[in-house]
């Protein structure tokens, strides 16, 4: 299928392929909940409306928050640990260790995250292959705010914004 389209159209119908289906979902439900045929039947409809409507939620946070898979390098996520292993550096972080999340946009228009902890900078591309799945770990975060991640990442400002940091835990003992 894919030779039929181009590879431009086939990334952004990726890119929103869960907001399609969760789409669907509703739609079938809507069709479901309209038609003739008793309560259960109707109940049932309602039932797929409220469904897709809880997975169009992040669906639609996902594919904001995408960037593409052009970019230097690759990225996995295990069990809370982020790997990056790029062409020149490269690092891994677990998301405990995780003190201040930021968004870099430099001069030729390259954004890259770039995570701090007591010791290192790891710095991802955000289109980086496998950047993706960035988005549920950092969503792990306590307290951060995905709207303000998002627009950190389509925002056309130069320089670092920090979206998110960690507050320092409150000593028990003096």
């Amino acid at each position: 299928m894919s030779g039929f389209f181009r590879p431009e159209a086939m990334a952004v119908l990726g890119r929103w392929r869960e907001v399609g289906m969760a789409t669907a979902v509703i739609l079938i439900g809507v069709w479901i909940a309209l038609r003739p045929g008793g309560v259960i039947v109707t109940g049932f409809g309602y039932v797929l409306i409220a469904l897709g409507t809880a997975f169009m939620v992040p669906a639609l946070r996902r594919a904001r928050f995408f960037a593409g898979k052009d970019g230097p390098g690759a990225v996995q996520v295990d069990e809370g640990r982020i790997l990056y292993m790029g062409p020149v550096t490269g690092g891994t972080m677990a998301l405990d260790d995780v003190r201040v999340l930021s968004v870099r946009r430099d001069g030729d228009d390259q954004v890259t995250w770039v995570l701090a902890d007591e010791a290192q900078l790891l710095v991802i591309p955000v289109d980086a292959a496998g950047a993706d799945a960035l988005f549920d770990a950092f969503a792990a975060l306590p307290g951060l705010n995905v709207e303000r991640l998002i627009r950190a990442v389509q925002s056309r400002t130069k320089g670092s914004q920090k979206v998110w940091s960690r507050e320092r835990p409150v000593a028990l003992t003096p």
